[in-house]
């Protein structure tokens, strides 16, 4: 069986026998044989639940061996997909190692079904709610990656996990267990198990320290750690503890309101973690950088590569430091670390103290803006990790003082989200990045103009045609005129346009506006350059479009082997082209050879874009179309749902390629004569097309006819 489990048995893990008793007696997957567990253990943050946790792991493991154990953080979706990742490896399932699969229902599925034995699933840290169970919107929808949904469910399985938050808890349907601070004689031993006894003072001040820190495990241990490293004894400790003035324990108490306030004492946690920050930035300044620097990014997988470099022996020196204070944890083989996020909310609170908040933000941002790549297909595997990082000092860290490194940024997200298929993330950094550009550099600056094609390109992909030409146009001019009509970002934007106009079926101006900047590419850049053969792909398309077929499928062919020559056979430009000449086939009824190359295109799409990416969803569309053409109507039925529940919810529910899947679930409902659910279908499909495309647009009027048909065989076509 598998043990994956980060994290070592802690030898000094005393008392909370009741609370084991009572998890031992739910967790183990064999408790009820007819469901799978839930159980929750709920309390303050440094209570000890995922010590508690890990003791249940080991426990279980130990009684029972042929039980797999796995390991989850729950911090946020990315730390959650990369921790399924890694069981997905362990369990040795097929795409587990590419990180374009859907990972998360690759392993539900694998340990949903009975035959994969006996399991616990450690969800640790599953404190937010919006994480766990979406965001409420407006207008009442809940959107988000709803990790609740993600969990398996099988009867020889067990789910524990470790909160904060009660609510969150009660919406995973889990039998809950409340978890306080420890006993006194629990909290002593605790003391004693960590420290030297000759560095334990008299009962009073012992018994005064441990009230200090509210028997919370977590304090104890950090105290401990301490006084241990630096050989001070607890009345020391007791005394540094107390000398501080009351302005400064608020300052570091403040925000952590959300985890409680005692009468009387300050946050023990915040004050034994100041008095070590204070010890390290004298004893190892680096450390302290180190440190600092980290309170800046998300809690989990920081890699070392991301840290500022330093000799080796220093970084060492300083990461090993970190360690023993027991603020930061290294994950096994994988060259990164966890720090507590409580700490990292400490350290901000001294930082501030110190009047260092704001230069530390800044030092931050500048460096993630020198370390983050210019995104690419090729480079995913660095800027992939980087990416939950730059978010969080992004999102958080508002007050810094380089425009430049900020806006810089902006941009290289805005393109990591775009070219993951995250459009609408991608518009939000686009639009702040062209903010700051253009407050900042002026409209006319040439990065200014590389924001404003950005923005544009989202709004494109997002099928706000309207928006997108005027943004194209704008920029196009500019870029003439600044840049002159040769420069290769004047021709991007000329291609660029083509592609609105396209989409808008405006194929004459289209086409005259591919010819013209496919012509200067070659110019300028050469004939196999990959931007001439987005032009020559392009062209093909609107070839296509035009019902000049023959054309389009000549100028596919020839695009598509020189992508492949150039690119390679799997790059997702290939894998455009690929599916250009698919629907070439396709459109003139060449419907066996159009069939296995919609099926190569998507099964390379989902092996590299992943299963949720917008053009993974094409190739969705374009095989249930062939299924259609092929009048394989339950298998086209099967496809389009797929891609109508994917596009939903990746898309949107009002996104055009959401309602073309709508309509076209509708077309298989009718050809199966499945009328009143083709009536549904196509009532809802032409709703949302005049709302969102107008009365007059040519797929409104499609949606309209279809429905017609069915309120025909219906006998109801009255009712339209």
């Amino acid at each position: 069986r598998h043990w994956m489990v980060p994290f070592e048995r802690m030898q000094d893990f005393v008392g909370r026998e009741s609370v084991l008793q009572e998890l031992m007696e739910r967790v183990p997957p064999h408790t009820d044989k007819y469901n799978c567990q839930r159980t929750a253990i709920i309390g303050l943050g440094g209570v000890g639940k995922t010590r508690i946790a890990l003791e249940v792991a080991y426990r279980i493991h130990k009684a029972d061996p042929e039980c797999s154990v796995f390991w989850v953080p729950a911090v946020d979706r990315t730390t959650f997909e990369q921790a399924y990742r890694g069981i997905g490896q362990k369990l040795q399932l097929d795409g587990a190692t590419d990180d374009k699969t859907d990972i998360i229902s690759l392993v539900k599925a694998a340990l949903s079904y009975e035959d994969s034995g006996r399991w616990l699933l450690v969800v640790d840290n599953a404190d937010d709610p919006e994480l766990m169970f979406g965001k409420k919107q407006a207008d009442h929808s809940v959107t988000g990656p709803f990790l609740a949904r993600c969990l398996p469910s099988s009867p020889k399985g067990s789910v524990l996990f470790t909160t904060q938050n009660y609510q969150v808890a009660v919406g995973l349907g889990a039998q809950k267990l409340d978890v306080m601070s420890m006993e006194t004689v629990e909290a002593q031993k605790l003391l004693e198990n960590n420290l030297y006894s000759q560095l334990i003072g008299d009962a009073e001040s012992t018994m005064r320290l441990l009230d200090k820190l509210a028997n919370l495990p977590l304090a104890i241990r950090q105290a401990s750690a301490y006084m241990k490293n630096n050989g001070t004894m607890t009345t020391k400790y007791l005394e540094i503890y107390e000398s501080d003035n009351e302005e400064m324990i608020y300052l570091l108490s403040r925000e952590f309101e959300d985890l409680g306030r005692y009468d009387n004492i300050k946050n023990p946690i915040a004050m034994t973690w100041l008095i070590s920050f204070r010890q390290i930035l004298g004893t190892n300044p680096l450390a302290a950088d180190y440190l600092r620097f980290m309170s800046f990014l998300t809690a989990q997988d920081i890699p070392q590569s991301l840290l500022p470099p330093e000799g080796r022996a220093r970084t060492i020196e300083a990461i090993g430091t970190l360690k023993a204070y027991r603020f930061i944890t290294e994950r096994e083989n994988s060259g990164s670390y966890d720090i507590h996020r409580l700490v990292q909310v400490s350290a901000q609170c001294w930082l501030k103290e110190r009047e260092e908040w704001g230069v530390w933000a800044t030092k931050a941002l500048q460096w993630l803006a020198l370390a983050f790549p210019s995104p690419k297909y090729e480079n995913r595997d660095v800027w992939i990790r980087y990416l939950p990082h730059t978010q969080y000092i992004l999102e958080c860290q508002k007050d810094t003082n380089d425009d430049e490194a900020k806006r810089n940024l902006l941009l290289n997200v805005g393109k990591s989200f775009y070219i993951m298929g995250r459009y609408r993330e991608a518009e939000q950094m686009y639009r702040q990045s062209l903010e700051l550009r253009e407050k900042v550099l002026g409209k006319e600056h040439p990065d200014t103009l590389e924001s404003m094609n950005n923005l544009g390109v989202a709004f494109y992909s997002m099928e706000k045609n309207e928006e997108a030409e005027k943004m194209h146009r704008q920029t196009l001019e500019l870029r003439e005129n600044v840049l002159g009509k040769e420069h290769p970002d004047t021709l991007e934007s000329m291609n660029n346009l083509g592609l609105v106009l396209h989409s808008m079926r405006k194929y004459e101006e289209a086409e005259q506006m591919y010819r013209q900047s496919l012509e200067l590419r070659e110019k300028v850049l050469g004939k196999e350059h990959p931007d001439t053969l987005t032009s020559m792909n392009n062209l093909g398309v609107a070839f296509y479009s035009m019902e000049k077929n023959e054309e389009a499928e000549k100028m596919h062919r020839q695009t598509l082997e020189l992508r492949e020559k150039v690119l390679g056979k799997e790059h997702p430009d290939t894998l455009t082209s690929l599916n250009s000449l698919g629907v070439v086939f396709n459109i003139v009824g060449k419907y066996e050879e159009a069939e296995p190359m919609y099926r190569q295109t998507l099964e390379l799409r989902e092996k590299v874009l992943g299963k949720e990416h917008p053009d993974t969803l094409k190739s969705m569309n374009n095989l249930g179309v062939m299924f259609y053409n092929l009048e394989k109507y339950e298998e086209a039925e099967k496809m389009h749902r797929q891609t109508l529940e994917l596009r939903e919810k990746v898309l949107g529910k009002e996104h055009p390629y959401t309602l073309k899947s709508m309509n076209n679930l509708g077309v298989m409902f009718y050809n199966l004569e499945k009328y009143k659910e083709a009536e549904k279908m196509h009532r809802q499909s032409l709703e949302l097309r005049e709302k969102v495309l107008g009365k007059e647009h040519p797929d409104t009027l499609e949606s309209m006819n279809n429905l017609e048909l069915v309120l025909k065989r219906l006998g109801e076509s009255n009712k339209l």
